[in-house]
């Protein structure tokens, strides 16, 4: 048994040692195949490497060929670019030095120039005050000669020059202005004309009647009251004076005031026909006749914006246009003068291409100062002006009321629109009428003011005073000068006296032959 194990432990250990050595006898023969691999791979790499090496060396040896040409082959072209450049700077450093040379040669014949100059102008200065000497000889020869003095001549020269020029300006003044005239004249009349054709309007002048006239002569005494207390009633209840004088079966209403005074008016006619007159009543009936005048003051200013087709205004304005049916100019009922001015305006709108419906409202407003003339200071243009401006009028429609009788300057066409539909409504044949008295003195002020010109010799108001001959000295005034002193004329009665429409200024000058037959 124990042989057996040492047997087994026997086989085993041979078995572990020939194990052994047969892995090792294996492991001996990779380790020379490996080593034999391992040399043959070095060796192959070496020859790799080499030629490797070879080849770098000779790309590095081509690229340093072609890197060279390349240099050499720019380097001569550099040289080149050189040799051209330096071959233009010597012909431009040769033209310059011709330049040099030629301007050298300039600056001599310059200064040469300058030398005789020099030369001349000195005998330029001889020769001038040799020529001062003989002017200021000869004017002494010519002053002695002709007894005056160089500073007298010359201002009876500048004078001559002047009149020359006023001459020749007041013609050619004269020519334009009679041009634009004509122009002006031929086109105005064929507005006026259309305007008038188209306006065929009845005008009944109507009268402010102050006049009360009385069934008979006891009703001054039932007038005047006891003691008084009636007319003293009625004059303190209407604000106007009753004048009861020695004009048979009459009494006079006077009163600044129109309205007041119609009121005053139909309340004493309503009296008269009542035949009851004491305080009390003629209170009553004040009351009661004003509310209804002022529902015809509204009526009518409603009326006239109505009759002219326009939109209505503020009621202010209604009122205050409707007032002007008992405010009378030259004896023209203002309210029918005021409404043919807003027709008449607005047909000249329309042929001119303006906005017709404002022109008729200038027209019908232009007046609407005289409303109110008697209570407010200042002219009645400008006053309506400021009414309208209150009350939301159009800006060009309240400067055109304003400007009417050129208070203020006309600076839109509506102005000149509604001052030519003045003229011509105030202007037309029994339109208006004067006192006896004011219609002599204006006259007498037309020929004053023509006389006073230096020149005329006579001047005479003709046609009704619408215009004023002029007769001038032929000796003394020229034609152009006639021309001038119409203007002047016109400007000075613009400045010093009042006139319905305008005036035409006519200034005559004529030369006349006359010789004797023996």
């Amino acid at each position: 048994m124990e042989w057996m194990i040492i047997i087994a432990v026997l086989g085993v250990g041979v078995g572990l040692g020939g194990g052994l050595y047969a892995r090792k006898i294996v492991g001996k023969k990779k380790l020379e195949e490996s080593e034999a691999r391992a040399k043959t791979i070095l060796e192959e790499s070496e020859s790799k490497a080499k030629s490797i090496r070879k080849e770098a060396e000779l790309e590095a040896k081509d690229l340093q060929l072609k890197s060279k040409a390349e240099f050499e082959k720019e380097f001569s072209e550099k040289q080149k670019e050189i040799h051209n450049l330096e071959k233009r700077l010597q012909s431009k450093e040769d033209n310059l030095e011709k330049k040099f040379n030629l301007l050298e040669t300039k600056e001599e014949e310059l200064l040469k120039q300058e030398k005789s100059l020099q030369d001349k102008k000195g005998q330029l200065s001889v020769f001038e005050r040799q020529y001062q000497d003989l002017i200021l000889e000869t004017r002494r020869a010519l002053e002695r000669a002709a007894g005056i003095t160089t500073e007298d001549a010359k201002k009876q020269l500048k004078e001559s020059l002047v009149e020359d020029a006023k001459r020749e300006a007041s013609t050619s003044m004269m020519k334009i202005e009679e041009e634009a005239k004509a122009e002006a004249e031929k086109k105005a009349k064929y507005i006026i004309a259309s305007t008038i054709e188209r306006l065929s309007s009845d005008y009944v002048s109507e009268r402010s009647l102050s006049v009360v006239p009385l069934p008979n002569e006891e009703m001054k005494g039932r007038i005047i009251g006891r003691e008084g207390r009636n007319i003293r009633a009625f004059e303190a209840a209407t604000g106007i004076d009753v004048v009861i004088d020695e004009t048979p079966e009459a009494v006079i209403l006077s009163g600044f005031n129109p309205v007041r005074r119609e009121i005053a008016r139909i309340t004493m006619e309503r009296l008269l026909q009542d035949g009851r007159i004491h305080p009390s009543r003629i209170e009553e009936m004040v009351v009661k006749v004003t509310d209804e005048v002022g529902q015809t003051i509204i009526e009518a200013g409603e009326q006239a914006f109505l009759e002219l087709k326009l939109p209505k205004a503020h009621p202010e304005i209604v009122k205050l246009l409707g007032a002007l049916k008992y405010r009378f100019s030259y004896a023209q009922n203002v309210l029918r003068h005021s409404i043919e001015c807003g027709f008449v305006c607005g047909m000249m709108a329309a042929e001119l291409g303006i906005d017709e419906m404002k022109a008729r409202r200038g027209g019908l407003l232009h007046d609407i100062g005289k409303a109110v003339s008697h209570e407010v200071e200042g002219a009645h243009a400008l006053i309506g002006m400021d009414f309208c401006k209150k009350y939301k009028e159009a800006e060009d429609v309240c400067h055109a009321v304003g400007a009417h009788h050129e208070d203020i300057p006309q600076i839109y066409p509506l102005d000149c629109l509604v001052d030519a539909a003045d003229a011509l409504s105030g202007a037309r044949p029994g339109a208006r009428r004067e006192v006896l008295e004011s219609y002599i003195k204006r006259l007498e002020d037309l020929e004053r003011i023509s006389l006073s010109f230096k020149g005329v010799e006579k001047a005479y108001a003709v046609q009704a005073g619408r215009e004023i001959r002029v007769m001038v000295n032929f000796q003394e005034v020229t034609d152009a000068q006639a021309f001038v002193i119409s203007k002047d004329i016109a400007k000075k009665i613009e400045q010093e006296m009042t006139y319905p429409g305008q005036i035409k200024i006519t200034v005559i000058r004529e030369t006349r032959a006359t010789e004797y037959a023996k």
